[in-house]
């Protein structure tokens, strides 16, 4: 989880899914992944926490968010209905980058938020259009903290992309 061309050596099929998200939409690679670990490490079908009833019987999830991306329903459904990608899946990686390409753009457009600038666009990822243009994170610490993160994150992702990138973009017959 901590090297981006390994991530792509051991899953192959996600470079090109990360490549084509960054052809389509404009949101860098490094940005892409940095925003996956931070919702999910990577995790297919990872969910929020459960709430408890009586602080002990497990219940509902605390939120609608799933895969990969940690998108919630709605906003999962808006996203299907604007690109038209109607069988898209939350738990698939090209579905997931897709829709974080998607986001970003959608960001950079309304905000002006630049695709490159992972710290606001995990920001406005996180709080959602609305809470960003509020700037709603300044009440919330913790996730500046975590804006950071995953800034530094897609900061190292970009470097060990660099070193590797040439490999990754080989056709595979050349191998």
């Amino acid at each position: 989880m901590d090297n981006s061309c390994k991530i792509f050596e051991e899953k192959s099929s996600w470079y090109a899914y990360a490549s084509h998200a960054y052809e389509k939409w404009g949101v860098p690679i490094h940005v892409q992944l940095a925003i996956i670990h931070q919702e999910s490490r990577f995790t297919a079908k990872a969910r929020p926490p459960k709430d408890y009833l009586l602080w002990f019987i497990p219940w509902e999830h605390k939120s609608s968010a799933y895969g990969y991306a940690q998108v919630k329903d709605g906003t999962w459904d808006w996203y299907k209905e604007k690109t038209g990608n109607r069988s898209a899946s939350r738990s698939d990686f090209a579905d997931a980058t897709d829709f974080i390409g998607w986001y970003g753009n959608y960001t950079y457009k309304t905000l002006g938020v630049s695709k490159w600038d992972a710290y606001n666009q995990y920001l406005a990822y996180h709080e959602g259009h609305g809470g960003f243009k509020k700037k709603s994170y300044l009440k919330k610490p913790w996730l500046v903290k975590v804006a950071q993160k995953v800034k530094r994150r897609a900061g190292m992702y970009q470097a060990q992309l660099k070193k590797c990138q040439g490999e990754l973009e080989k056709p595979w017959w050349r191998f």
